[in-house]
């Protein structure tokens, strides 16, 4: 999911802002020189505008594409594009007996793309196929012979490349979806996320970005925030647990996303002061914000009040496409914020961070989906997003001791 990228002239003071930018920069920073395309297995580095993943993924697109000529493979590829909205492709190889050698070609693929995403290698096979749209199923008969596509490419780009069983390349429309039946290679973003999410954590919580400790006397009865003074107030001292943010409601803008990338995978970044005194940083996952112009009813917790030594923290809601290298995302989330001390008071911390992240890693990249600066505990209602990408409402929630 697309919204229009930041330009660095336009940044605002906040924490959760640069370190928004930071996550930017690493996507574009996985970009490499232009290239042949390469047999799947040797394919590590991207092809002219692609990224790594891209790269591999172009690579599995083209030997796909290629496999197809074979009629009892091609039905076979049909019915499982036709039973679910997306298969496993390392799967499907492996027990269908795929020509040419695709089924290790893929196996290889998949190793190549959980390494440029910096996770572990028993993470699981990633590469899914999937029908570009739903309205090319009728399309999809039995002599048809589909175009293969790969997932990447700009948000913003025009067109998408899709290869035939020939080897020919086809340009096609990004914004208009083709009648002619094409399947799309990509990688299951949201599993790959969720593995990349706790990664992060455990990579942050090693370097002490994350250490919870709350000291004792703020695991005592909370009072409820007064939305008005910011104060607590009110609360049954009888009562034992801590307060949160809940997300009642959200919603994003329209993103005109090319057909060929799919439903988008946000998360947020929640900051603040921990109570050691250093940033401490915390992922959220928000699988269910798959479309625009949808209002979505999370009941979801933002932040975990507790974890924090002031009243305030700052949020950035952030999209994978797939191509995040968590690892290095963590190292330099890291890197950025262990310079960064606690003064006494709830300060912008954007100089600081600006000078300790590359200016190259400030680019014009499609990740960065908005942030709410300065969240407080009392915060309640709608709060729209400062680059007016989207809104959200939230309240004050207790949660209560067993």
């Amino acid at each position: 999911m697309h919204l229009t990228p930041i330009r660095r002239g336009a940044l605002a003071v906040s924490l959760c802002a640069v370190t928004a930018l930071a996550f930017q920069g690493l996507a574009s920073a996985t970009a490499s020189a232009s290239a042949p395309v390469a047999p799947v297995s040797s394919v590590s580095s991207a092809a002219a505008g692609h990224s790594a993943v891209g790269g591999i993924e172009t690579g599995v697109a083209r030997r796909l594409a290629a496999s197809l000529a074979d009629p009892s493979w091609r039905a076979q590829v049909r019915g499982a594009a036709l039973g679910s909205r997306q298969v496993a492709l390392g799967a499907l190889t492996a027990r269908a007996a795929a020509p040419g050698g695709l089924g290790p070609s893929v196996a290889a693929a998949d190793r190549g793309i959980t390494a440029a995403k910096g996770l572990a290698a028993d993470s699981g096979s990633l590469l899914v196929l999937r029908l570009g749209a739903d309205s090319m199923r009728p399309a999809l008969t039995p002599g048809a012979v589909p175009l293969v596509a790969a997932a990447t490419g700009a948000d913003s780009a025009a067109t998408v490349t899709a290869y035939d069983s020939s080897g020919r390349a086809h340009t096609l429309s990004a914004r208009e979806v083709p009648r002619q039946p094409v399947y799309v290679v990509d990688i299951d973003v949201s599993k790959a996320m969720s593995a990349g999410l706790a990664q992060i954590d455990r990579q942050l919580a090693r370097a002490g970005l994350t250490t919870a400790a709350s000291p004792p006397a703020a695991r005592k009865p909370a009072a409820r925030p007064d939305a008005e003074s910011g104060t607590k107030s009110g609360a049954s001292p009888a009562v034992a647990g801590f307060w949160t943010t809940r997300v009642d409601s959200v919603y994003l803008n329209d993103d005109e996303e090319p057909w060929v990338l799919g439903d988008a995978e946000i998360y947020s970044i929640v900051s603040g002061f921990g109570f050691d005194g250093k940033v401490r940083v915390d992922t959220v996952d928000m699988p269910y914000l798959d479309d625009d112009h949808t209002t979505y009813y999370p009941n979801q917790i933002l932040v975990n009040w507790s974890n924090y030594k002031y009243d305030l923290a700052d949020v950035v809601m952030m999209e994978d496409d797939g191509d995040t290298n968590y690892a290095a995302l963590a190292k330099a989330l890291a890197d950025a914020l262990l310079t960064i001390t606690d003064q006494g008071a709830y300060v912008p911390l954007v100089d600081a961070i600006l000078a300790a992240i590359p200016s190259s890693w400030y680019t014009n990249d499609d990740d960065y989906v908005d942030s709410w600066y300065t969240l407080a505990q009392p915060s309640a209602g709608r709060l729209n997003g400062a680059r007016g990408n989207g809104w959200m409402t939230v309240d004050p929630y207790f949660v209560a001791q067993l």
